[in-house]
């Protein structure tokens, strides 16, 4: 499993372009008042208005307006990832591609940290292990990259192989989520710490070093 270029999928057919051309017009409506009136007060009633949208279009698309913040955020992801990628391509070793995907996410989520508490409960409230794939429950794409990275470490040798990259991406993404979380809660800590801890306890565990525990 390689690490994909984006621009390799399909395109999408016109029907889906304009589906989501009014998907991306209301969650950038969104923003827009998050970022002027603050999130806490706006509406979903003032988002639809100022769309220029019925409240019945909105509901339909977004049941709820964390998820629209998830919508752009994921926007944001996927266009990190196409100027990521080419660069990870370039990086030795899984351990050097897992930290710089984790700095990348660091630099992106303290410049979202005000919307992250929302995001992550949204995230959370919508997780669904049934529903992978299906457009019911929203992924950040993430997921993908480390199953990716797990996978071409296993291949290399460099990752036990006798656990599925399936049972490894899963364990790696909630110790994201918890350094994510334990950072929200601890004003003046660094990401990148807590990110470079979780990356130590994913590749040693929580033994001593040097211990054959």
């Amino acid at each position: 499993m390689s690490l994909a270029d984006p621009h390799d999928s399909p395109a999408p057919g016109l029907r889906e372009r304009k589906r989501q051309q009014t998907l991306d017009h209301l969650a950038q409506t969104a923003y827009r008042l998050f970022e002027t009136l603050g999130y806490e007060v706006v509406t979903m009633e003032q988002i639809a208005a100022q769309a220029d949208v019925s409240k019945g279009t909105l509901y339909n698309h977004f049941p709820v307006k964390e998820a629209l913040l998830a919508h752009r955020f994921h926007a944001e992801l996927a266009a990190s990832m196409v100027d990521l990628l080419p660069r990870l391509r370039a990086v030795p070793g899984f351990a050097a591609r897992l930290r710089r995907v984790l700095h990348a996410s660091a630099h992106w989520s303290e410049a979202n940290r005000a919307y992250l508490g929302p995001y992550l409960r949204y995230r959370l409230s919508t997780l669904r292990p049934d529903a992978q794939g299906d457009g019911r429950s929203p992924r950040s794409g993430l997921q993908t990259l480390f199953h990716s990275l797990i996978t071409q470490g296993q291949q290399a040798g460099q990752l036990r192989a006798d656990l599925p990259a399936d049972l490894l991406t899963h364990q790696l993404q909630f110790l994201h989520l918890g350094a994510l979380l334990r950072w929200l809660d601890l004003p003046g800590a660094s990401l990148r710490r807590e990110f470079d801890a979780l990356l130590s306890l994913f590749l040693q565990g929580a033994a001593p070093s040097g211990s054959a525990a």
